[in-house]
């Protein structure tokens, strides 16, 4: 009997979405299952996409035709292109989002997304195939949906539980149920569980704080785009602000450690490193007398104000101390006061780095549900899962993976598959050994290609990235090959030493005191390209003397990532390996040489080991390039 579904998707949220949406652009016939559809694209947290790392990821899926970018750009009302003082490799694009607007936007691509039908319903059972995959989801309301392969994207929703002070109530996120029969469905899966915890401020009526006393930090104008597809942003820009706590703050929040749920025992879950509570930043940081606040309209239209510095689950009299206690706050309402959020989710060294779980064939797992936080780093996991569980439901074999090497998202699931998590894992442009390669500003030049290869990227796409590479090919080809004497280039107001050597156009680029009329004056074609072959060309210039030096230890590199471990490689068998070496290995599977690399503990002598078994005992068939 066939399946009503090539690829059914559970869970609405940023990994949910480009989770169904890449797998209907591939062409599987998808269905996203969601609570409530009216809350698809909710911002469960900040109203905020990108930033130093994230604007990284946010780039990446739109390169793959995802949909992230497209509807930040169509919500936006604050950019900031981060670091923009830094180079090009670390800059980090931003946008602020109207919330309302951004839950729109993403409905409206959905929607228009061809091979995609989206049901309410909540998922609660999972039917096993004769060969131990999934056949179908069962729903809360009686019905079988057949699948070829499932994609989880629970976010926060596993047995999720919020915290606020001594209140606990069982929720998906604020005003949502928690989805406890499909946790309990995942757990008889025999699946490694474990709890994390994240949170989120107050809300604040910006109709009562103090603007006047606050400085205000307005956006970039004008403001840059995060998605290639958008011309222009349109939408209407506001001004943020930024206050701090005080010592009075500080004081606060240490009278009432007593009733904090994070120091009382009543979370159990580790939070997250890189953006913890107000109450953890106090202790932790005993030695500051002060923590930044960005204080971030919601909407053009809503009074809603996210204080983003100051996530909390303190008791609400407490909280409201708080506010009180902040410059600019004084008399500041809360609209809904903060909270933690206590999670299931599962060990994601038990999945491949395909996203698929290796002892349930067809279920791939997206999203928080993997030990991650942030939107970013969702939408990554579901655009990957997705094109993996269409090509998997259409009978393909061969994992759609990308490399360290090649993108920030692969360094993401690289890093989750290899190593698991201990805390909710945060993207950062320090996890990517290949930053100066690895840029925001190129991602399209890097990935697009391969979207296409997969079948995931659609054609108006296609037309503008063909176009604009072949712009940038012929660009730099000119600029390597095109010389002028020093003396020509003197005469242009070009500062070289008289050796009598020739440079080329890319050399002369990257000198710190080439300016664009000298350099024009020399070159004159240099001003008939378009803005953004230029910016390319000239970051190409200032990183070329760079990648040239890598480029030997990059192939290197890329030949042993790409050394493929059989998946039924006995690790106990292998000469030189230590007992501990055997069972690290044995326990985190790597799929790759270079991933075996990157499990925790394990040492070059046990890779060299490896390697030679690899290259002696297998065939090339099994332990070729992946």
């Amino acid at each position: 009997m066939g399946c009503a579904f090539d690829v059914v998707v559970v869970g609405g949220g940023h990994a949910g979405a480009e989770a169904a949406a890449a797998a209907a652009r591939c062409g599987a016939r998808t269905l996203l299952l969601t609570h409530r559809a009216d809350r698809l694209g909710e911002m469960s947290c900040n109203p905020a996409v990108g930033g130093v790392g994230k604007g990284h990821l946010v780039r990446e899926v739109d390169a793959l035709d995802g949909l992230m970018g497209r509807a930040a750009d169509a919500a936006g009302i604050h950019f900031k292109l981060l670091n923009r003082s830094k180079g090009p490799a670390v800059r980090g694009p931003r946008a602020q989002a109207d919330r309302a607007l951004y839950r729109t936007a993403i409905q409206d691509l959905l929607r228009a997304t061809p091979n995609l039908t989206i049901q309410e319903g909540a998922a609660e059972g999972l039917e096993r195939a004769r060969d131990g995959g999934i056949a179908a989801v069962l729903t809360g309301e009686g019905e079988r949906i057949g699948c070829g392969a499932l994609v989880v994207t629970a976010g926060t929703f596993l047995r999720g539980e919020i915290h606020l002070g001594p209140e606990r109530l069982p929720a998906g996120r604020h005003g949502d149920p928690a989805s406890v029969g499909l946790a309990l469905a995942l757990a008889a899966l025999d699946l490694p569980v474990c709890r994390l915890k994240t949170g989120t401020p107050p809300r604040l009526d910006g109709r009562t704080i103090d603007w006047a006393g606050i400085d205000a930090q307005p956006g970039d104008d004008p403001p840059e785009p995060l998605s290639w597809m958008t011309e222009r942003i349109t939408n209407p820009q506001v001004v943020c602000g930024i206050t701090a706590t005080t010592p009075e703050t500080h004081a606060l929040i240490r009278a009432s450690l007593d009733r904090a749920p994070i120091y009382t025992g009543q979370i159990q879950g580790a939070g997250p490193r890189y953006c913890p509570s107000i109450e953890d930043k106090v202790v932790r940081f005993a030695e500051r007398d002060r923590h930044q606040i960005f204080l971030e309209p919601e909407g053009i239209d809503d009074p809603t104000v996210y204080p983003n510095g100051i996530s909390t689950s303190l008791p609400r009299d407490v909280q409201e101390a708080v506010i009180a206690s902040i410059p600019g706050l004084e008399r500041a309402r809360i609209l809904r006061h903060g909270y933690a959020i206590e999670y299931d989710h599962l060990d994601p060294r038990a999945l491949r780095p395909s996203l698929e779980v290796r002892s349930v064939p067809r279920l791939f797992l997206a999203g928080q549900v993997n030990g991650t936080t942030g939107y970013e780093e969702a939408a990554a996991q579901g655009l990957l899962a997705g094109v993996n569980a269409a090509h998997r439901a259409s009978g393909g074999t061969e994992p759609r993976v990308l490399l360290r090497t090649e993108a920030y998202a692969g360094v993401l699931v690289d890093d989750l598959v290899t190593q698991g998590v201990t805390e909710p894992y945060r993207m950062l442009t320090a996890r990517a050994e290949h930053r100066l390669r690895l840029r925001a500003d190129n991602a399209g030049l890097r990935l697009t290609e391969r979207g296409l290869a997969w079948g995931c990227v659609g054609p108006e796409r296609a037309a503008r990235h063909r176009a604009f590479a072949a712009a940038i090919r012929d660009a730099l080809a000119r600029a390597r090959a095109e010389t002028a004497t020093p003396a020509a280039l003197a005469a242009a107001g070009l500062p070289v030493n008289q050796d009598g050597v020739p440079r080329t156009v890319l050399e002369v680029m990257a000198l710190p005191a080439a300016g664009a009329p000298a350099l024009e004056q020399a070159f004159p074609w240099l001003r008939d390209l378009a803005p953004g072959v230029r910016a390319q060309l000239e970051t190409e210039a200032l990183y070329a003397p760079y990648l040239a030096r890598q480029a030997a230890e990059f192939a290197a590199l890329e030949r042993e990532e790409r050394l493929r471990i059989p998946e039924d490689v006995d690790f106990a068998a292998i000469a030189g390996l230590s007992t501990e070496m055997r069972q690290r290995l044995s326990a985190a599977r790597p799929a790759t040489l270079g991933a075996a690399g990157r499990v925790p503990g394990v040492t070059p002598a046990a890779l060299v080991a490896l390697a030679g078994h690899l290259r002696r005992g297998a065939s090339p068939a099994r332990a070729g390039v992946a």
